[in-house]
Formats: C-alpha cells, structure tokens, sequence
C-alpha cells in the first residue's frame, strides 16, 4: 500500500507525478458531482491543494471483498487514484503490506496519532450472534468496531452489508448481522450502500469531507443525497418507453433488442436510489440496465428479502399494452400511472420508516 511521505495533499499529488491539469480535472468532476458552478473548481482546488491528508482506517468484517475490489477499479488518475494519494490509508486488511503484529500495531499508532481526526470505513456487517463468527487478530469484529469507533471523527459505511446488513443480515440471518448503526450511535455516520457501491460514489464522499471539512447532507436512511437524492428508474433512459407501456417480455426477444424497460422482467429501479444511471460503472461506461440486465435494488435495505429477481414489482390489473393505449389517449402514460400508485406506497413506507416488500407493492389498492 502506497503511502506518499507528504502530508498535505498538494505535495502528495506532485510526488505521485500526478499533473496541475489532472488535478484540475478531477476538482471540475467533483464540482459537477456536487451541481457546484465552474467557478468554484479554483476554490476546491486551492482547499484540497492546502488540506491536510486524512488518517483513514478501514475495517472489514462480514463482507465479501467487493467493496474494495470496487474502489481498486480505477484507470488513473481517475477520482478513485487520486483520492487514494489525498488520504493515509493507515489500516486495510486487503491493501496493507503488513501482516499479523505489524498490522495490529500500525492500526493502534494511526488511532493515537489522529485521535479525534481519523475517518473510520468498515465494509461488511457485524455478527452479534456469537463473537466467534469473525474476528480480526483475536478480537470480536463488534469489540473492534466500537474501540475504532471511539476516536473517530466520522464513520463511513461503504456497501449494502455494513449499511443496512445486507446478504448477512438476509433471513435466517444465521449470524445475527447487522449495520454498523445498530452498533454505534455517538457517531456521524455515513451509509454508502450498494453491492458493491459505486466507486467514485465511496471516493466522493471522502473528497467532500476533504475539500468541506464536513459529511455532505444526507436522506432518511443516512445516504447522500448527491448520489441516493433520485430512483434509478427516474434517470434511466429506458423510462419514456416505460411510460409508453413498452416492456421487454423475455431478455431475448424483440423489445429487449429495442431497448424497451425491463420492469416485467423484474427491475427494481422504481423503488431504488442510487447514481447508477447517471454515473455508472467502469469509469462511466455502463450501468446493468443499460447492458441489458434488470436493477436488482442492491442500494436498498433488505433487498435480498424483496422477492424474485425475476418477478415485476407489481403489475396493473389490465393489460399492460391495453392500459397504455387508453392512458396514451387520455394524454397519460400507463407507466405513470403505475408509478404514481407505488410512489403512494413507498411514501407511506418512508414516513414510518419501513422498507418497501413486494408484499407491500403487489396488494390491490
């Protein structure tokens, strides 16, 4: 793991022989990943140049690797490669050279050096059932987490499993997981979701606590908004043909070669939020919708739980085609109407706090 000896960020950047321009570039990315004028890159740019680099200690426990083999899946200098030279990555179980003793014991200097400072990010859920089910060195992964916890400035949940518990926490829940918040609650915390989450999604949060000192605002169930503000299905390009009533029947047939929405094959943009459409994946080149799979709602809580991959949300009573006609005649799309009606039920959901179950959207009004 690269650790640049410089310690503020402008002088980590030039020893890593990145570029003024690359620099530049990433401050306009992250001023448009904000909606901030083009103004204010010289701002950003002079604040990261200044900031100092951030102790950053990153947990593992319940977890599947994902997250991380996210956030390494950068073609720098992308955000993702220069946001590992802005921070001191000073614990990572995958990324650490050190082993053993030597690691425990870079963990414990970074928690004293940076006490009160340090960003603390776990990735995976915590095991409540019985300690032995994870530990790290000896030690319970829920008695590690509060101890980091403690000396931390702020706590960053990254993928759906430390955010919400995710595959873990799916019934039986064998293991008794659950989120990061269930455990700590004297902290700021941060919920990053998705399996895994997007990288430049993990990084933006970092820079924004970089360049603003502070956590950027955040939804209901602690997510930011930036990126968690809007459902994939309202940013997909597919909606309009939604909103026609055109739907893939079969991943092979001729509206699935068209392009038309996947809601009957089961996507779960409707009542998902996440930056997938819009940012996308692998240095912005797609996204599953577009490559022709359904969105699985990863980014929500329980969405192991939500039913059938395969099954749509919830279909109207009519004919799907049938009701678009009528709706097209009445200057109304059958999709929105559809939408309109889950739209009631997920606000119901979200005032009390509850996830939306496909039990929930199939009931008849």
């Amino acid at each position: 793991m690269k650790r640049p000896a410089a310690n503020n960020i402008g002088s980590a950047l030039r020893e890593a022989g990145i570029s003024r321009r690359d620099f530049l570039g990433f401050c306009a990315t992250l001023a448009a990943a904000y909606a901030l004028p083009a103004a204010s890159v010289g701002a950003i740019a002079a604040a990261l140049e200044k900031a100092p680099r951030a102790s950053v200690i990153w947990l593992s426990f319940q977890e599947c690797t994902g997250c991380t083999e996210s956030l390494t899946r950068s073609h720098a200098p992308t955000i993702e490669g220069l946001i590992l030279e802005q921070i001191s990555l000073d614990y990572h179980h995958t990324l650490q050279a050190a082993a053993g003793e030597a690691a425990e014991q870079a963990r414990m200097e970074a928690m004293r050096a940076n006490a009160g400072k340090y960003l603390l990010i776990v990735d995976g859920s915590v095991p409540l059932g019985n300690a032995g089910y994870s530990t790290i060195a000896g030690v319970s992964n829920v008695d590690m987490l509060k101890e980091v916890a403690q000396g931390a400035a702020a706590v960053i949940a990254v993928g759906t499993c430390a955010a919400y518990g995710g595959i873990p926490a799916a019934q039986p829940n064998p293991t008794g997981a659950v989120p990061v918040s269930a455990v700590i609650n004297d902290k700021p915390i941060v919920n990053v979701p998705g399996c895994p989450p997007i990288p430049v999604v993990i990084t933006g949060v970092l820079a924004h606590f970089l360049t603003f000192g502070g956590l950027p605002e955040l939804d209901d169930l602690g997510r930011p908004k930036i990126f968690y503000g809007e459902s994939i299905h309202d940013r997909c390009y597919r909606r309009p043909f939604y909103d026609q009533g055109k739907f893939a029947e079969t991943f092979d047939d001729e509206g699935a070669r068209r392009g038309w929405c996947l809601f009957k094959l089961g996507c779960k943009g409707p009542v998902t939020y996440n930056a997938c459409a819009t940012t996308k994946w692998n240095n912005g080149v797609s996204f599953p919708i577009q490559s022709g799979h359904g969105c699985l709602g990863c980014s929500q809580p329980g969405f192991w739980d939500m039913g059938p991959f395969y099954k749509a949300l919830s279909m109207p009573t009519a004919n799907v085609e049938k009701a678009a006609g009528i709706a097209a005649a009445a200057g109304v799309a059958a999709g929105a109407a559809m939408a309109v009606a889950n739209r009631g039920k997920k606000a119901a959901a979200k005032a009390a706090h509850a996830p939306v179950t496909v039990e929930d959207l199939e009931k008849k009004p």
